[in-house]
């Protein structure tokens, strides 16, 4: 009886092709469409899946994941700002919304009903006669605020500040804690500017939100020890600009610095053993306390 003949290999996951290579993990034969270039060999999809799952995604040195580096959330912000005053101008249909007003010696544009609607406010009666503000439970305002701005020239000094620090910040922290800290850098300024500032004076901007980026850059660049020379010329002269050019809210920029440079202090001492938690459990509170001083301020309005 003579013995049948060697039959060819074929793919596991194509039967209908032959071949002779084999995927050096599980020594399955694959076809050159399925093959996976390996440090040593090939090795086939499911493998190479495998071991995608088996690795830890990379991770900065404060928890954050690599995707940070990309800058997604401080395009996202940047587009967000841009829309909104897109509508801003849109609800004013008048050229002193984009340029040009009463604010900042005539260079910042005038309010618009937009900024009319989320501006930090604390109490005031509108010329229809109805009443609004914080205090009037316009909670909102204390978020909205940090993306409305008095004309192009603010938003667009606004803009440069947030491109130029977001990127370096959200790609040593990681989208989500950039996120964090940017968001409630803006709560903090906006809180402080509705506690310190006259109830019927509006105060809106991302300001708030970018000197808390100041503080947060600060502290990060000396957690990782790095020179930090450069960085506090350009907070110095923001801090002069803030006290000395009228129209501008001190509370605000000084709130958000403060706020900022704390939450950034969480991020970057919370202990490497439980760093998502104290991280997480640090904002909670900061958040908590701001909201405290809001309940406090409303308390004295209503008063």
């Amino acid at each position: 009886m003579s013995e049948s003949p060697p039959t060819t290999p074929v793919c596991y996951r194509h039967p209908g092709r032959e071949t002779y290579v084999r995927c050096t993990r599980c020594d399955r034969s694959i076809c050159p469409d399925c093959m996976r270039e390996a440090s040593v060999g090939f090795q086939c999809p499911e493998c190479v899946n495998e071991g995608r799952r088996s690795v830890r995604p990379a991770r900065t040195a404060f928890g954050g994941g690599a995707a940070g580096r990309h800058g997604y959330v401080t395009k996202a912000l940047i587009v967000i700002n841009v829309l909104v005053m897109l509508l801003s101008i849109a609800s004013a249909g008048s050229g002193g919304a984009v340029i040009g007003g009463s604010g900042l010696g005539g260079l910042l544009g005038d309010s618009t009903p937009l900024t009319n609607w989320g501006s930090v406010l604390g109490a005031a009666i509108f010329p229809d006669g109805t009443v609004g503000g914080i205090a009037e439970g316009q909670w909102y305002r204390l978020v909205t605020a940090m993306f409305l701005h008095f004309g192009v020239i603010h938003l667009a000094l606004n803009m440069w500040a947030l491109w130029v620090l977001g990127r370096s910040l959200e790609a040593q922290l990681g989208r989500l804690r950039f996120a964090a800290l940017y968001l409630i850098s803006g709560l903090g300024g906006n809180v402080l500017a509705y506690v310190f500032t006259e109830p019927n004076r509006p105060t809106a901007g991302a300001s708030t939100a970018i000197f808390g980026l100041f503080a947060a850059l600060i502290v990060i660049e000396r957690r990782m020890g790095r020179d930090i020379s450069q960085v506090i010329p350009i907070l110095v002269i923001n801090l002069v600009f803030t006290l000395t050019v009228p129209g501008i809210s001190i509370p605000g920029h000084l709130g958000g610095l403060a706020v900022g440079g704390l939450m950034a202090l969480v991020l970057a001492y919370a202990p490497r053993s439980r760093r998502t938690l104290v991280q997480g459990a640090g904002g909670a509170v900061i958040v908590a306390a701001l909201l405290g001083l809001a309940l406090i301020r409303t308390a004295a309005l209503l008063a």
